[in-house]
């Protein structure tokens, strides 16, 4: 994206009389471009807007939120342009930081060439971008609950991460219901560092050129350097020389993610895509288990020993890498799946306060985590995992998010052979071989024409059952087209619920981690679904 931009207008004798504020240009590489700029039109969004410095707070205050709608779009992503629709956002915690972030920088760096009654206004907008940050997820925040536990062994890595040149303006905490956390041990502004990391503490394939791991294995052409540090992680844990020896003696003995799923909890995913999910992925694993021992501790009996090469300290290992890894760009340039110790006790949260943190800075070769949004201290401060749906979540980390979940959808395999248009424009999303759902409450829109529905959806089918609506369409023949697409959604996702049925909350009383994180997941879809038939139902009443 390009670099932001804005100036002062100035009047007949050189003063100031406006602000432009102006946003980096849509860029033409950006496969959603067409979408975006159509949306763009059709709202009159501009992505530069002249503010009068003369102007009364309210008025700027109001402009400043036609620039933040602009913004959102500019940021949107696929998924959110699919469940738009009419809606001006906010669309998701992502995209409202990014918007909010990058507008404030442009206030930021207009300040410092403006005068003295432009600045008064930027002030104004700034300290209102402040406020829209601050309340960004604090209802998430607000549910968690610090519990007193002994954590002498997270306190040691905190102190030899220090030592080796760890910066950090958070400690450790426990949370009822999440496990460790990282809490601001002060407070920490919007765009302030709240943890760096040097790059020699960052484990990643570079330093497998070390190890005896990757001499043995390198001219192995079949065993990739994520393989290799998958064996690497495995040896390691149970080296007392490791100079991540503190590192690896805060890792749990067990992960609790999807991969370790018993057979009680499989059998309470019965009915979903979850269950199918697990099964594909602990079939690969143990695929890949099976190719590789007892064939290394065979060829190379001194690295790979046969008590440490079991099947649970690679299932470990491998959920370790899963669960804690990160994608860095490194100093080299190369990006690269890497474990970064401290950093790894940040929770997730779809409203989190660290959002983009994936390069070494190559002045200091240190990996930074700066804020997308303040964090007082005391609270806790979540980082991003990424755009992932509960069942990725459960599979590879072993929860569920708190609050709302914007990538929580059901996909829709559905014939896509008719044409999709909406009678607008062509639209990427309407293009494509899959559709989705996710829970109708996330929609602002509930009436007439998407019930709290996706537009792609509904387009598609109006297309596909022939009831599409032009200008010539009656009232009476939109009703009718109507009530014949929501039969079909009814059709679709009545036999849904019937797989998922009601739980007893006595069953989990008693029961293990993994089957109460199965029947969680299980009342996700099941209120995912009830939204939708519950919308469609309400609709037609209607009718």
């Amino acid at each position: 994206m390009a670099a932001a931009a804005g100036a002062a207008k100035l009047g007949a004798e050189g003063d100031a009389v406006a602000v432009e504020v102006r946003l980096p240009p849509l860029s033409e590489a950006d496969p959603l471009h067409a979408e975006k700029k159509r949306i763009l039109e059709n709202r009159n969004l501009s992505c530069e807007i002249q503010i009068p410095v003369t102007c009364s707070a309210a008025d700027a205050l109001k402009l400043l939120d036609q620039i933040i709608e602009a913004a959102r779009v500019v940021y949107m992503d696929e998924l959110e342009l699919y469940f738009a629709g009419d809606d001006v956002g906010p669309f998701s915690a992502r995209n409202e930081l990014e918007s909010l972030n990058l507008l404030f920088k442009i206030l930021k760096k207009l300040q410092l060439t403006s005068n003295a009654a432009a600045k008064k206004v930027l002030q104004i907008l700034q300290d209102e971008i402040v406020v829209k940050l601050r309340s960004v997820g604090k209802s998430d925040d607000a549910r968690m609950v610090v519990q007193t536990q002994n954590h002498d062994a997270e306190d040691s890595l905190l102190k030899w991460g220090e030592h080796l040149g760890v910066k950090s303006k958070l400690q450790i905490a426990f949370f009822q219901g999440a496990g460790r956390g990282m809490v601001a041990s002060e407070s920490i502004g919007g765009g302030d560092i709240a943890l760096e990391i040097p790059e020699s503490l960052i484990i990643s394939d570079e330093l497998l050129c070390q190890s005896e791991v990757f001499l043995a294995l390198k001219g192995s052409n079949n065993i990739t350097s994520e393989t290799m540090l998958l064996l690497w992680s495995m040896r390691e844990r149970y080296n007392l020389a490791s100079k991540f020896k503190p590192y690896f003696d805060t890792l749990p003995a067990n992960f609790n993610t999807g991969l370790s799923f018993g057979i009680d909890a499989l059998a309470a995913l019965e009915g979903t895509l979850l269950f199918d999910e697990i099964m594909q992925a602990k079939q690969h694993l143990r695929q890949q288990y099976d190719e590789l021992f007892p064939l290394l501790c065979t060829n190379f009996p001194e690295i790979f020993r046969k008590d440490v090469c079991t099947w649970d300290n690679f299932l470990w290992a491998c959920e370790l890498w899963y669960s804690n890894s990160m994608m860095i760009v490194l100093s080299s340039g190369k990006l690269s799946t890497c474990l970064v110790p401290v950093a790894g006790l940040l929770n997730h949260s779809v409203s989190p306060h660290i959002l983009n943190y994936g390069r070494v800075d190559e002045a200091t070769k240190s990996l930074k985590f700066p804020l997308s949004r303040p964090c007082d201290e005391g609270e806790q401060c979540f980082l991003s995992y990424g755009k992932h749906p509960g069942s990725h979540l459960v599979t590879f980390y072993g929860f569920l998010p708190r609050g709302d979940n914007p990538y929580d959808v059901i996909p829709l395999d559905l014939d896509t052979s008719v044409d999709d248009e909406d009678g607008t424009a062509q639209s990427v999303t309407t293009s494509q071989t899959t559709h989705m759902v996710r829970g109708t409450w996330l929609s602002r829109s509930r009436g007439f024409p998407t019930y709290g529905l996706p537009q792609p959806l509904l387009s598609h089918l109006r297309a596909a059952l022939g009831c599409s609506i032009d200008e010539s369409t009656t009232e009476a023949d939109i009703k009718e087209n109507d009530k014949v697409v929501l039969e079909t959604i009814l059709s679709i996702f009545n036999p849904m619920l019937e797989v998922l049925p009601e739980q007893d909350d006595s069953n989990r009383e008693g029961a293990s981690w993994d089957v109460k994180l199965s029947l969680d997941y299980k009342d996700l879809q099941r209120k995912i679904i009830s939204s939708i038939i519950t919308s469609c139902t309400s609709a037609l009443e209607i009718f």
